[in-house]
């Protein structure tokens, strides 16, 4: 076996969970080979460089062998190597960290918890209206 196709590859080694999850990634152009993209009937061989745009982050990944049988998570390291770049997990991370104040397109409406935070924040009584010293202005014009 020299070649396989890339939506089975990515079905066997558990990159996507079903196989027409797969197909369709290839079709919305987030799988790329070497820079291209791919439609999911394109064959692959060892050596090629994967990446996968899982949005906000790009994944990329080394075919270190071919299969088109679903396998155990503990085999698939054998067949792939990740060599996703740490700028990417960065991404990953500050998007987790930004929590409901960056809120996706589709998410909906803010929840009860969400609003009652937003008041808590803007609300008058957190905003000191008076300060804690006086201004000396001189009245008298000197």
């Amino acid at each position: 076996m020299n070649e396989v196709r890339i939506d089975k590859w990515m079905w066997a080694t558990r990159i996507f969970k079903t196989r027409t999850i797969a197909t369709e990634a290839c079709k919305k152009n987030r799988i790329a080979i070497n820079g291209v993209n791919v439609k999911a009937s394109r064959m692959i061989k060892v050596g090629d460089i994967i990446q996968v745009r899982k949005p906000p982050v790009t994944y990329s990944f080394k075919v270190l062998a071919l299969t088109e049988r679903r396998m155990g998570a503990k085999l698939v390291p054998d067949f792939l190597e990740n060599v996703t770049t740490p700028d990417q997990y960065e991404l990953l991370e500050m998007n987790r960290i930004s929590g409901f104040v960056d809120r996706s397109k589709g998410m909906g409406r803010p929840t009860k918890k969400d609003r009652r935070e937003m008041e808590q924040f803007t609300d008058s009584s957190y905003v000191n209206d008076g300060f804690d010293f006086d201004f000396d202005f001189d009245t008298t014009g000197e």
